[in-house]
């Protein structure tokens, strides 16, 4: 792990388990994206962060911009939201083919999704930063702030991230104690995962402070899910039938806001 410390810098009691802030397939099966895995938990987890963005998407036809990368789904579904959305890649590779148009518009650019120098000030009405976007990209300080140039006042930002806790629960599965005695007094925490990638997670408190340092007024900020990895595999599998209900719960859910090995937060321009 790589730490820097720099100079200045409705709830359901019995669905809360120790699973739920880590679940065990998400620690020790590498970065989780994009996820290629089709088991009930992460059908689930899919469900889950659609239902999100649809939820969280603005009234009307407005222009909205995608950071999620290719592995996420959000551009499609805003636009047939009716938005018109621009996706920012950084790679034409990954550029994902055109399966239908829907009935707003969605356009593929590829450029440099951490600095959107090439976008103008105060453009876009809303952005679009899932799929742990301010987790991959390690200095997420410069996206965060052109983030919020692009945005025109009031315009809103979604993102997700990978928490704290999801950080602790990976370096003690490595065995990595001398990190975990660290990691209350750093400011920036960078976990490696077993495939050797690297991901940034973050606090409540270090999350609200990036995107206050960019001008950005947090909503909101919840768990991505909070519902058990075995509590949903085991319903699942039951009655298949039953993610609706389960995603509706999700979202009705309270919880502390530092729980959950992801996190979720609404922010807009002042």
């Amino acid at each position: 792990m790589v730490v820097s410390h720099p100079a200045s810098a409705p709830y359901i009691a019995n669905a809360v388990r120790a699973d739920t802030v880590a679940p065990d397939s998400l620690i020790s099966g590498g970065n989780p994206s994009p996820r290629t895995s089709l088991a009930p938990y992460w059908q689930f987890h899919a469900a889950v962060t659609r239902a999100q963005l649809v939820a969280w998407l603005p009234r009307g036809q407005r222009l909205l911009i995608d950071v999620s990368g290719p592995g996420a789904t959000s551009a499609e579904l805003a636009a047939e939201a009716g938005h018109t959305v621009l996706r920012v890649l950084d790679d034409a590779s990954n550029a994902p083919p055109p399966q239908h148009r829907p009935p707003g518009r969605l356009r593929t650019l590829i450029g440099d999704t951490s600095s959107l120098g090439f976008l103008p000030d105060g453009c876009a009405d809303g952005v679009i930063a899932g799929d742990r976007t301010l987790s991959t990209h390690l200095a997420a300080e410069g996206m965060v702030a052109e983030i919020a140039r692009v945005l025109r006042p009031a315009g809103r930002l979604l993102a997700s991230v990978d928490s704290l806790v999801l950080g602790m629960a990976v370096l003690a599965d490595q065995h990595r104690w001398a990190h975990l005695v660290d990691l209350p007094h750093a400011e920036v925490v960078l976990v490696p995962w077993p495939d050797g990638s690297i991901t940034r997670c973050y606090g409540i408190d270090q999350l609200r402070e990036l995107l206050a340092g960019a001008g950005l007024t947090v909503s909101w900020m919840r768990p991505l899910t909070v519902l058990s990895e075995s509590m949903v595999t085991h319903l699942l599998r039951q009655d298949p039938d039953s993610m609706p209900r389960l995603v509706r719960a999700e979202l009705g859910a309270r919880s502390d806001e530092s729980l959950g090995a992801q996190l979720v937060v609404s922010a807009y321009k002042g």
